[in-house]
């Protein structure tokens, strides 16, 4: 199919031109303004950025982007990640909720997407993620339908957010209206058995506020054996006695049970890409996340933020023992009349974080300056039981036949973690900002794991002590257009995934390091009036001691996944993102309606610098992610076109092209159209309606050596789906 590449220099070009002019006209008129403090973010309609302090944030520097849920035409009922953020340039989506786990994944600039596990992943500000050092994995995210905007801060969101290579998520929810209470509800039904149920209500009276939902989904399944049901919640309330002061508590609930059709061989993805040779895999994840906020403005120039979240969450999982591959049976045995056992693994997490930043305004002679700082506290547990003898059923069932598992050990993890940051404004329109961070984490690991014959207990604690530093650099070229540049350090310690993963068939180095490396940005963006706005800029990671696979071969010839420091490698790129209405560069009010047209367009090169894969491709690194669309909107109703092209990439170091090990190999380069519609009308009612992968296109986003797997995990081919909603 043909590649579809954007033309980033005539429209950059059509920038400077539209920037200088403005410039000229501000230049012409001398206009004497209050000062004003702006706290929302900056956007033109689907995507923007956030302003220089937020929430107690600093973000002068970085690279940012915001999207606004409700202003998208997407598939919110399904979580759908490529119609919600396929605006952010390097976005690659890990596309599994079809084929047997909970959320889709996301990665940037080439970063490894599986289960978001190279960003921080936070709902409201808070981690939501199982470990934030030992299991950095994103099983639970909220129901976009509650979802008001979703932020993404980059790489150099180490300084404030802690040090993850991939940057910050933050879903934010949306909060109580402006009335003594109001009801929502929005009901979708669609392809394959799909139901969804969202319902919500909040309001406000005087100090007092209240937001919460609930949601179910059902889906009958696009393969065989892939249905589940889910149930999610929210609450939120509340508490404003002084109009400087917010106290509020939030409980975020999940519960699932999910049935895996298994991953293919490439021969069995090839052959028939909806079926399935797995009837007998189930999950559930059942996940409790609580918090207590606090936000106190003393006067205009000092602000306190104090969050304290407990999650309480696991999971378990029931499978067919996956050696020899997806190509092994799962069929009854002649002799027993029977089914194999199952082999049982199970996991729980309990941890709580707490974050406490101060932000402060200050002069320094005519200019005014801000000061942010911090401490974070994480305290974690993490116990994890695998091998167990399961039964030879087919239900959702978790009984043991031996009571003694294959392996049982318990992960603690304590961070310590303070912070500061401070702009500098030399100037009216230039900004510096220099910052710092210590990192303290205390690891330990004890229990037992068997090895064919023999038992190796575990007993060891590890302390390791990191400094983080970053600049900033932020110049205003207009009042709505800024050059930004950084660099910030950024670690990820060996987690327990990596050394103990759970449901996988790959064979693990238990000498592996830790990963260190930084990120760097250059960009120049901003808004022309209300008709243009663009992001465009250049980046460059280094990542050392990179963790990944390598195929190996035995003594026996047979070849093997193995999981290990790979190398060095570093991700160099540009990102542009464009979008204009030129509807609005003539009317402000046009009664045929208003037609817009964005393209986010991302190249990547990501090659390995040392060791012997030195100069191969980056695993899950596509050189070109290029995203078109337009969206008409008139008198309420509003249609989008999404055309979205990844080229290829490989799921190993040593860029294997076909094995047969169907874990190695090509992920061949795809792309796919999706087409949403919504109208609304009487001010509280609103159809939705869409067809996701418009084209049918046969493609998989994953190969992985662990569930839903192992194999190719394929994604959804083409679906519809109608919702109606109301507002009472």
């Amino acid at each position: 199919m043909k590649k579809i590449y954007p033309l980033p220099g005539l429209l950059l070009i059509t920038i400077l031109s539209l920037q200088a002019q403005d410039s000229t006209l501000l230049k012409d008129k001398k206009i004497n303004l209050s000062e004003v403090t702006i706290t929302s973010v900056k956007t033109m309609k689907g995507m923007g950025y956030l302003n220089e302090v937020s929430n107690g944030i600093i973000y002068s520097g970085k690279k940012t982007e915001v999207i606004i849920t409700d202003s998208i035409d997407a598939n919110t009922a399904l979580n759908n990640p490529r119609q919600v953020m396929g605006r952010i340039p390097g976005a690659v989506f890990s596309e599994t909720q079809g084929s047997g786990f909970p959320s889709n994944g996301v990665g940037f600039r080439g970063l490894n997407p599986s289960q978001s596990q190279e960003t921080n992943t936070r709902m409201n500000g808070y981690n939501i993620t199982g470990d934030l050092y030992g299991y950095p994995e994103a099983y639970f995210l909220p129901n976009l339908e509650a979802v008001q905007r979703i932020e993404v801060i980059r790489g150099a969101s180490s300084l404030q957010f802690g040090p993850q290579f991939g940057g910050v998520i933050n879903y934010i929810l949306k909060d109580a209206p402006e009335k003594k209470f109001e009801f929502t509800t929005e009901q979708t039904t669609g392809s394959y058995g799909l139901f969804n149920s969202f319902n919500s209500i909040g309001g406000k009276a005087k100090w007092f506020s209240y937001y919460g939902y609930f949601q179910f989904t059902h889906m009958g399944g696009w393969r065989p054996n892939s249905n589940y049901n889910q149930f999610s919640g929210y609450g939120k309330i509340q508490f404003q006695p002084i109009e400087n002061l917010k106290i509020s508590l939030e409980y975020s609930a999940l519960r699932n049970r999910i049935h895996m059709p298994g991953g293919f061989s490439d021969a069995q993805y090839q052959e028939n890409i909806r079926a399935s040779y797995r009837a007998r895999n189930w999950l559930k994840s059942p996940w409790n996340v609580g918090a207590f906020k606090l936000d106190y403005n003393i006067g205009k120039n000092v602000s306190i933020n104090f969050t304290s979240s407990l999650l309480a969450s696991g999971r378990s999982l029931i499978w067919k023992n996956e050696d020899g591959g997806p190509e092994e049976p799962d069929e009854i045995d002649p002799a027993t009349g029977t089914y194999g056992n199952r082999e049982v693994e199970k996991e729980s997490f309990l941890s709580t974080t707490n974050e406490l930043r101060i932000t402060a305004n200050y002069r320094i002679r005519k200019t005014q300056n801000t000061i942010a700082g911090g401490l974070r506290f994480f305290y974690g547990k993490m116990h994890r039981q695998g091998g167990g003898l399961g039964t030879t059923g087919s239900d959702f069932d978790l009984s043991l036949i031996d009571p003694r598992y294959e392996y049982d050990l318990n992960f603690t993890t304590t961070n310590v973690a303070p912070f500061i940051e401070n702009i500098f404004r030399v100037t009216d329109k230039f900004s510096i900002v220099p910052g710092f961070r210590f990192e303290f984490v205390n690891s330990t690991a004890k229990g037992y794991n068997a090895y064919d014959n023999y038992v190796v207990n575990a007993d060891r604690s590890t302390n390791r002590y990191i400094p983080l530093a970053g600049i900033g650099l932020q110049y205003k070229t207009t009042s709505t257009t800024s050059v930004y540049a950084n660099w910030s350090q950024a670690y990820k310690p060996t987690d327990y995934s990596q050394l103990s993963p759970i449901g996988t068939t790959s064979v693990i180095d238990s000498k592996m390091k830790d990963a260190n490396g930084f990120n760097t940005d250059l960009g120049f963006r901003g808004t022309v009036k209300n008709f243009l706005s663009f992001d465009i800029g250049a980046f460059y990671l280094q990542y050392n001691n990179r963790i990944g696979l390598i195929e190996k071969t035995d003594t026996n010839g047979n070849t093997y996944a193995y999981r290990t420091n790979i190398a060095n490698s570093r991700h160099v790129g540009a990102e542009t993102y464009i979008e204009i209405n030129p509807v609005k560069a003539f009317t402000t009010v046009s009664k045929y309606g208003t037609i817009s047209f964005f393209n986010s367009f991302t190249f990547i090169d990501a090659r390995y610098t040392s060791g012997p894969v030195k100069n191969n491709f980056v695993e899950n690194a596509p050189r070109f992610i290029n995203r078109f669309g337009t969206t008409f909107a008139v008198q309420g109703f509003s249609i989008t076109l999404l055309v979205s092209h990844t080229s290829k990439s490989f799921s190993d170091a040593s860029n294997t092209v076909k094995s047969d090990d169907a874990v190695v190999g090509l992920v061949p380069s795809y792309t796919v159209l999706d087409l949403s519609a919504s109208y609304k009308f009487l001010k509280r009612f609103q159809v939705k309606a869409g067809i996701n992968n418009l084209s049918g296109t046969k493609y998989f986003t994953k190969r992985t050596d662990e569930y839903p797997g192992p194999g190719i995990i394929p994604s959804l081919g083409r679906s519809f789906y109608v919702g109606v909603g109301a507002k009472f």
